[in-house]
């Protein structure tokens, strides 16, 4: 069990960070987490010691990521509950994900981690990347590739996306596309002040040359839209897409937390055309 004395200080530190972080008076936080403010006062003042029980009211209430919840638990004196063991994820969420993947073809699906690496596919989104960015695959081979190549190239979404010579010069609505994922990006960086692959990504879209200087301010009171509209263009195909980011609820692991998954749909009856003619249903290629 990890041992209090030598991290005196730091739990009402965390506390106090992610109380501001959320932007709460000390009262705000004991009404959302149903507990005295003299409670939130001397948990912040060391004066108290919480109960692991206490410190998981307390990191629901403030809405902290699982990887940090397991550090203010060290930092109380507790062992951590959450699973941190790398990247692998329990069987049933591979088994869902597998069934999501199947059920959407032959419309793209692309899982990706909290940075917008690409973990994952389906025939769909194989078939439209590779029309899209040309040569038949999405790393410019002829040759079809399989998901566990996907994941091989080390794609990333967001890079893809503002990279001049990625996605960027398919995207035909990218003035609309962009700031949106830009922004939303801001916010997720926002939430956690302390993950530092997130904010070095940001830092390195922001310099790239396809980012706009207005885009580089977010506002956080204008809430991030849970869809965007994706117009690709390439020669002759033209596809739009209605694309929809979702995410596993209250996990228990925090590989599974940090796990996101972009659903793309026809958003007209040419793309629905264009997905079956690139992508007839069949077996899946190096699937589950």
């Amino acid at each position: 069990m990890p041992d209090p004395d030598h991290r005196a200080g730091l739990f009402p530190a965390l506390l106090k960070h992610w109380r501001g972080q959320r932007g709460l008076s000390q009262l705000d936080l004991a009404l959302t987490a149903d507990v005295s403010a003299r409670h939130v006062s001397f948990l912040e003042t060391g004066r108290s010691r919480p109960s692991p029980e206490m410190v998981l009211r307390l990191a629901a209430a403030l809405g902290i990521p699982l990887r940090q919840v397991n550090a203010m638990l060290r930092a109380a004196g507790h062992d951590p509950i959450y699973d941190e063991a790398g990247d692998a994820l329990p069987v049933g969420v591979l088994d869902a994900l597998s069934l999501l993947k199947t059920h959407h073809e032959p419309y793209p699906l692309i899982v990706v981690d909290r940075t917008y690496r690409v973990l994952d596919v389906n025939r769909g989104a194989l078939a439209v990347l590779g029309a899209v960015l040309g040569g038949g695959s999405p790393d410019g081979r002829q040759d079809p590739v399989d998901p566990a190549t996907i994941v091989a190239l080390g794609l990333n979404l967001a890079r893809l996306t503002f990279d001049p010579d990625g996605a960027r010069p398919h995207l035909a609505n990218f003035d609309e596309v962009g700031p949106q994922l830009l922004w939303r990006i801001q916010r997720e960086a926002f939430a956690d002040p302390d993950d530092g692959e997130m904010h070095a990504l940001l830092e390195e879209l922001m310099a790239m040359p396809t980012v706009e200087p207005d885009w580089r301010h977010v506002d956080l009171s204008v809430p991030s839209d849970p869809a965007l509209v994706l117009h690709l263009r390439r020669d002759d195909l033209d596809l739009r897409f209605l694309t929809m980011v979702t995410a596993f609820q209250v996990p228990q692991n925090v590989a599974v937390e940090h796990l996101r998954i972009e659903t793309w749909f026809p958003y007209d009856d040419a793309t629905t055309e264009a997905c079956r003619r690139l992508a007839p249903v069949g077996p899946e290629p190096g699937g589950r």
